[in-house]
């Protein structure tokens, strides 16, 4: 590694103000701060210094990530071989390797697309390049069915990444989750590309891996089937494991716990969302359970689709969720409820965690000023009652 950083300090003049590369000074710059730990400190007033900066911060989230998103390369090809009838044959590693050649490209496109827009960004405006796609580069094929075409993923993270952060001023500006905005342009501009039953199950032919499906085939996702009116096959073990149709990161309640707890251990991410948006979902599907207007159990609403995989990864989004602490509470419990409530109430649209917390996202600064104002007006009563 010191022979990286000897030879960065030998490049770097080329790229400062007066060099021959000074045009390409912010794509060194981000590629220097990524690798190393700026050594930049204030010169003045009282600071506090922490090696830990945002990049750092993103890269924890990413790894938080990884053991969902391994899951569910396995278990694309595990839906592959299943649906062609050669699980039998197919051994552990057959079936990751086939998800990994599937899923990979998807993963490529995402980064290579939006860090090109911000790297394109920066270069125009003379600014640093943020690093806030680091997640969100990853977060987006994750959300996505595994039948989504590349093209689609280009359009989607260009949206998202241009009207979704850029023009709100970058990293730390934008108002609604990046990559949930990318997951709504998609749902409401290529409906048949997100939803039915033919999307969430891989018909590629990948070096001669897995079984040639029909490009007719279907399957549908245990919500799919809850909004056909017909009980869910998969059983609570499949559901909580992963082992179901489902978008490519989104089944395993497991590889999701495994995520939240590093986040949670590392302080990153906001226990408290976590835990409310499980308690707002919970709760309400308990009152549609009793009402008889939920045709299953309340606990498996907690387990199926992206409900934990939002609750964990996307509500807990430091930028678009409450910052004071009584309003993560509110937070977590209106997106946990709203998500239940679209569930039940709207068969067209059976997910609905997507747009629970895209309208979180919307009321989260007047919930934390509901909040600072709560707090203002009872300690001005307090000065006025003595």
């Amino acid at each position: 590694m010191s022979f990286l950083r000897k030879y960065l300090n030998q490049i770097k003049p080329n790229f400062e103000e007066g060099g021959k590369l000074h045009a390409f000074r912010s794509v060194f710059d981000g590629f220097e701060t990524f690798l190393y730990v700026p050594n930049d400190t204030a010169r003045s007033g009282v600071n506090i210094h922490d090696s830990i900066d945002s990049k750092r911060i993103m890269s924890m989230v990413v790894i938080a990530l990884l053991p969902a998103l391994l899951f569910g390369m396995y278990n694309v090809g595990y839906q592959n071989y299943l649906a062609a009838g050669k699980l039998a044959d197919a051994s552990f590693i057959e079936m990751f390797i086939y998800g990994v050649l599937v899923v990979l490209p998807k993963i490529l496109v995402s980064y290579i697309v939006g860090l090109g827009i911000e790297f394109a960004w920066a270069q125009w405006k003379g600014e640093e390049i943020q690093e806030g796609y680091l997640v969100s580069g990853i977060l987006i094929p994750m959300i996505l069915p595994v039948g989504c075409p590349l093209w689609i993923i280009v359009l989607a993270v260009a949206f998202a990444v241009i009207f979704g952060k850029e023009i709100f001023g970058g990293t730390g500006m934008n108002i609604f989750n990046v990559a949930l905005l990318a997951r709504a342009f998609l749902f409401f501009s290529y409906p048949t590309k997100m939803s039915g039953d033919a999307i969430w199950v891989s018909t590629d032919k990948v070096f001669g891996l897995g079984n040639q499906l029909p490009d007719a085939f279907t399957m549908a996702t245990p919500l799919g089937e809850i909004a056909q009116g017909a009980v869910p096959q998969a059983s609570l073990c499949d559901m909580i494991c992963g082992l179901i149709p489902g978008s490519i990161g989104e089944t395993s309640v497991i590889a999701i716990a495994i995520g939240a707890a590093i986040l949670i251990w590392t302080g990153i991410a906001s226990w408290k969302i976590m835990v409310s948006v499980f308690v707002g979902g919970g709760a309400m599907a308990v009152l549609f359970q009793s009402l008889g207007m939920s045709p299953i159990e309340w606990y498996e609403h907690l387990v199926l689709g992206g409900f934990a995989f939002g609750a964990v990864f996307m509500a807990t989004d430091p930028v678009t969720s409450c910052r004071t602490e009584c309003g993560k509470w509110v937070f977590g419990l209106l997106i946990g409820a709203v998500a239940v409530i679209i569930r039940v109430m709207n068969p067209g649209y059976p997910e609905g965690m997507m747009l629970a917390i895209l309208l979180g996202n919307m009321f989260a600064p007047t919930i934390d000023y509901c909040v600072v104002q709560r707090n203002i007006t009872k300690r001005m009563n307090r000065i006025t009652n003595k």
